[in-house]
């Protein structure tokens, strides 16, 4: 099993990222290789899952470790492939579905592509209790989500990577521009964390 990768960012596109590691260059899957476009001609660890089948073998990789977790805990649960688990991550933070798979939330679960109410019963069934280590501690629940304040220039940059971002995973110029008027109410500092947002959003409409 490959835990990580560390190396030269070399390129990213709509689903992957490339990272070479004396010389060689290695193709990792990801919900959103936009979130790495900070470190691109630098050097990143990645996060990775190596998923092996007789007719293939692939490397996903994520930012955070609880995210690989989450992904690995998916794809026990019948019904949901690679694909799948990566549309999930991409779309939600771990607490934002732990939370949803500990209130039973159905409705809301069935909102991810190539997700019906069978399968997201089934997540539920064997999902629930097994993820309540990553619910944000309500005692700490403000320092958790605390966000850095930033200048209205620095802001608007943020915004445009992240319509950027939006538009080349396959969104139109005119959703994109009706999620920045929502996302212009949001406050974060980082491209990821607008893109994550804006996906949300796009999946709500």
């Amino acid at each position: 099993m490959i835990s990580y990768v560390k190396g030269q960012l070399m390129t990213l596109d709509e689903g992957s990222i490339t990272i070479e590691i004396s010389g060689i260059g290695y193709e990792v899957l990801c919900a959103n290789p936009f979130h790495f476009q900070d470190f691109l001609n630098k050097e990143v660890k990645v996060h990775t899952y190596h998923y092996i089948r007789e007719d293939n073998q692939s490397l996903y990789g994520f930012k955070k470790k609880e995210d690989k977790q989450l992904f690995a805990q998916l794809l026990n649960v019948s019904g949901i492939g690679p694909k799948g688990a990566l549309a999930i991550l991409g779309t939600v933070s771990v607490p934002e579905f732990v939370s949803a798979i500990e209130q039973e939330d159905d409705k809301y679960l069935t909102k991810f592509p190539g997700v019906g109410k069978k399968t997201a019963r089934q997540m539920i069934l064997d999902l629930k209790g097994k993820l309540v280590v990553w619910l944000p501690d309500e005692e700490n629940e403000d320092t958790i989500f605390y966000q850095e304040d930033i200048t209205s220039k620095q802001k608007r940059a943020l915004l445009d990577d992240a319509m950027e971002a939006l538009k080349a995973l396959g969104y139109t110029d005119k959703e994109v521009k009706i999620v920045r008027s929502e996302l212009e109410k949001a406050n974060h500092s980082k491209v990821d964390d607008y893109v994550r947002r804006g996906l949300q959003l796009l999946m709500k409409s």
